[in-house]
């Protein structure tokens, strides 16, 4: 005789769709009844029976595998972290797929290659969105991942992940904040955030004080990946700075946008200055 087919049970999607009062009780059995003539997964036999909606289903799958996932109107975070809150988009699905040549090519495991830089030529060439970005894709992946907004000039990451410390990362590179200020995300489990701070007069200085070595050595304790986000290089050399600090970068371009001649001289820079140049993104116009 023929073992029984077995049914997903109810229980882990069942139940979390019933807390959120998603699903009622006696939704349960017509799911399943479905579920066991169609042959289908509990939470699409749901959809099927028009008892809940595909971003529920999403929610909840989020929720039983701790993938760090958001609906719109949870939380207050910006809706410029894609990655966040469409995690099944074509940007997701690129984040993703960035966050596995970095996994191969610089995060292998290496106590030593914890730390990415990522820098930009121009302004506006999207490095602050990448950064957030893949900060949250590598969260999802269950690394523990710290963003530090590097941008002492004009940072981003403050508005995105709507940070509440004002001291930030240029509070800890002066000497008057520690590492309190560094964040918890709510909903995207693992992400930390250091927001920059207020903005300094002396933005230079500071990165070259010794306090950003003792918070690198820190980061890289508590951390499996931690991404910076730099001003860019055609108005400062912070950029510069931080990633001979770090010892390696990764590149952001614009198409149309970035001179060609330009990235190639901060490119080589880099280089002679014995920074690992991981990778390179080309952002559509």
């Amino acid at each position: 005789m023929n073992a029984p087919e077995r049914i997903q049970p109810a229980s882990a999607i069942g139940e979390i769709l019933v807390s959120r009062g998603l699903l009622r009780e006696q939704d349960i059995e017509p799911i399943i009844e479905r579920q066991r003539s169609k042959g289908e997964p509990f939470g699409e036999a749901a959809i099927a029976l028009k008892l809940i909606a595909r971003p529920d289903l999403d929610a909840a799958l989020s929720t039983q595998f701790n993938y760090g996932y958001l609906r719109d109107g949870q939380g207050t975070l910006s809706r410029e972290l894609v990655t966040a809150y469409k995690p099944f988009s074509k940007v997701a699905e690129q984040m993703r797929a960035l966050r596995g040549q970095l996994m191969l090519r610089w995060f292998t495991g290496d106590p030593l290659q914890k730390v990415l830089t990522v820098v930009s030529h121009q302004p506006r060439d999207g490095r602050s969105f990448l950064a957030a970005n893949l900060a949250v894709a590598f969260s999802q992946q269950g690394q523990r991942t710290l963003l530090i907004d590097g941008d002492l000039r004009k940072p981003r990451q403050h508005a995105l992940f709507h940070t509440s410390h004002s001291a930030g990362f240029a509070g800890i590179l002066a000497g008057r904040a520690g590492l309190e200020v560094i964040e918890n995300v709510p909903g995207l489990p693992g992400l930390r955030v250091l927001p920059a701070g207020a903005v300094p007069p002396n933005p230079q200085e500071l990165v070259g004080m010794p306090n950003l070595a003792d918070l690198l050595e820190h980061a890289m304790e508590q951390s499996d990946v931690v991404l910076i986000d730099t001003p860019d290089a055609s108005t400062c050399a912070d950029a510069e700075m931080m990633a001979a600090r770090t010892g390696a970068a990764l590149m952001v371009t614009r198409r149309h946008r970035t001179p060609l001649r330009g990235a190639s001289e901060f490119t080589r820079r880099l280089q002679d200055t014995g920074v690992a140049l991981v990778g390179a993104v080309l952002n559509d116009g």
